[in-house]
C-alpha cells in the first residue's frame, strides 16, 4: 500500500530491508502528520520491529527512504534523535542507579533544561515518587515497565515508537501508559504503536495498519473501522497473503 507524502511529519518510501535472504521489509511506503497516532498490528515475524528500529537509526535499510521533517534520518540522524522517544524490548534503564538517578542521567543526556526537576515530574506521571530512591534492579518488572516509559518521555519526544509496549505490564502499568499516551496526543505528538494486541491497540490510535511479511497491507483512519468486525478484516488480510 502507497500513500503519498505531502507535507507529511515522517514520510517513508520504498523501504527494503533484508537479513542474508531472508527480506524483513519488502518495499513500505507511508506518511504521518504531526500528531497522528499510528498503531500498527501483525504477526511475529512480520517486520514489525525492523520497520521501528529503522525509524529510530538503529537500523539502517536495504533501501529505501525515512524522513521526518525532511530531514533524512539516516542521513542527519543528530537532527532529531534529541526529539525521539522509544519503548521497545530493552528497558535502557541503569540498573545500579536508583530510578531518580536514572531519570536525571536521561535529562542530562537530551540537554532538558532542570533535569532533577524533569525526573521528579515524570515519577510522580507514573506513580513512582515513592520509589525514587530504589535501585532499579530492586523495582519489580510492572515498576521497570513504568519507569521506562517515563525514561522514553523525558525529552517530551515529538516522535514516539513504541514496540510491543503493553508485553508484560501489569494492569497498573498498562493504565499509567494509556494515559500517557492519552497525554502525548493531545499536545500533537506522533506515535506509532505495534503490537498484535488488537483491543490495546485500537484504544488510543487514530489510524490503524497491517504490516504482514514485510508489507504494509492495510492502512485505515480509525473513525473508518469498525471495531467489532476489525479482528475479522486483520486474519482476512493475512489469509490473503
Amino acid at each position: 500500500m502507497t500513500e503519498s507524502s505531502g507535507s507529511a511529519f515522517l514520510s517513508i518510501s520504498g523501504l527494503k530491508k533484508s537479513y542474508g535472504g531472508l527480506e524483513a521489509l519488502r518495499g513500505v511506503d507511508l506518511a504521518l502528520q504531526q500528531g497522528e497516532f499510528l498503531c500498527l498490528f501483525g504477526p511475529n515475524g512480520a517486520g514489525k520491529s525492523t520497520l521501528l528500529k529503522i525509524i529510530a537509526t538503529l537500523l539502517r535499510p536495504s533501501t529505501g527512504q525515512v524522513k521526518v521533517l525532511d530531514f533524512d534520518l539516516h542521513e542527519q540522524p543528530e537532527k532529531y534523535r534529541a526529539q525521539l522517544g522509544m519503548v521497545s524490548h530493552q528497558s535502557f534503564l541503569y540498573q545500579d542507579l536508583t530510578a531518580l538517578e536514572n531519570l536525571e542521567f536521561y535529562a542530562t543526556l537530551y540537554g532538558v533544561e532542570q533535569p532533577h526537576k524533569r525526573a521528579l515530574e515524570l515519577l510522580e506521571q507514573v506513580n513512582l515518587t515513592a520509589r525514587a530512591d530504589t535501585l532499579a534492579a530492586n523495582l519489580s518488572r510492572g515498576m521497570q515497565q513504568r519507569l521506562t516509559i517515563a525514561r522514553a518521555l523525558v525529552n517530551d519526544p515529538s516522535l514516539l515508537l513504541l514496540d510491543e509496549p503493553y508485553t508484560g505490564l501489569d494492569e497498573h502499568a498498562a493504565s499509567v501508559l494509556r494515559d500517557q499516551l492519552q497525554i502525548l496526543h493531545s499536545r500533537k505528538r506522533t506515535i506509532i504503536m505495534v503490537t498484535h494486541n488488537l483491543r490495546r491497540g485500537m484504544e488510543s490510535a487514530t489510524r490503524l495498519g497491517i504490516l504482514a511479511k514485510g508489507k504494509l497491507v492495510y492502512l485505515q483512519e480509525k473513525s473508518k473501522v469498525d471495531p467489532t468486525s476489525f479482528e475479522e478484516l486483520y486474519f482476512r488480510q493475512l489469509e490473503a497473503l
